[in-house]
């Protein structure tokens, strides 16, 4: 079997699931070679996902490795068995790897968090508010490089209008509601979309005002990934070192009670519309 090129994050997750699984057996390398009739390196390439895995070689791991968790193994063979690929691979070239690992991320999601304090959720911005954005990145991108940025930004919100659209709740301070990225014309077109995008059945806005309450954060945006099963969840952070994605249980922990927090302080989704339309009223 030749290996696999450039493997995805999704897949790579999958590596790492099935070596969790040997660990907690307690199992080595060779011990589960010797038990599914093959070599160390095939244990060691399936675990890099440098080989691809079927899904009945999945569900035949999770028995050799005492796996009692239906579950996450069924989610697990779900995802050696899923060889599709998506709209972002056609960026693979074009922009940075972890670009493309988000929207796979939101695509494969089973519900979305995000929180934000200084900027509009990506999923909820506008190609206007996006562009305004990119072009204050740092090193500067070139014209083309923002383009590319900000088509691939809004062909990630198709997760949030699909046929099936993904349960996103977004957590938002008051001062990204207030910074005017792009003029004041971009700003108000931006809060009126918020209005607009809220109203829909699977998107939850949620506003943290300048009153609020203190609440958990370093400043840095949040995005939660619930995936089929809880073991299965990812976060994403964005820094200004570029996106990190969390995959080890006590840090998702750590991010899903901050988030708890952080709605615990936020307005309702009614009074977070009239304060975001209030705000784009005084713009």
């Amino acid at each position: 079997m030749a290996p696999r090129r450039a493997p995805t994050a999704r897949r790579l997750r999958l590596g790492t699931e099935l070596r969790r699984l040997r660990e907690r057996a307690g199992m080595t390398a060779v011990e589960a070679a010797r038990t599914l009739g093959t070599t160390q390196a095939q244990i060691s390439n399936i675990e890099a996902n440098r080989f691809g895995v079927s899904a009945d070689r999945v569900r035949t791991l999770g028995v050799i490795y005492g796996c009692t968790d239906d579950a996450l193994v069924d989610a697990l063979a779900d995802m050696a068995a899923d060889r599709t690929r998506g709209w972002w691979e056609e960026y693979r070239d074009i922009l940075p790897s972890p670009h493309l690992d988000l929207a796979e991320m939101e695509h494969h999601a089973a519900a979305l968090r995000v929180a934000q304090v200084i900027n509009i959720p990506g999923l909820l911005q506008i190609p206007e508010h996006a562009r305004a954005l990119f072009r204050e990145a740092v090193p500067a991108l070139r014209p083309h490089e923002i383009e590319h940025r900000v088509s691939h930004r809004i062909k990630r919100q198709v997760v949030l209008f699909r046929e099936r659209p993904v349960p996103y709740i977004a957590i938002v301070h008051e001062a990204a509601l207030r910074m005017q990225f792009g003029g004041r014309e971009v700003t108000r077109a931006q809060l009126d979309h918020l209005i607009e995008v809220s109203d829909q059945p699977n998107i939850t806005l949620r506003v943290i005002p300048f009153d609020g309450t203190s609440f958990p954060t370093a400043g840095h945006g949040l995005d939660y990934a619930h995936g089929a099963v809880i073991a299965l969840d990812t976060a994403q952070l964005d820094t200004s070192h570029g996106s990190e994605l969390i995959d080890a249980a006590g840090k998702l922990e750590t991010y899903r009670l901050v988030l708890d927090r952080m709605e615990q302080v936020a307005l309702q989704p009614v009074p977070s519309r009239d304060l975001v339309h209030r705000i784009a009223k005084s713009v």
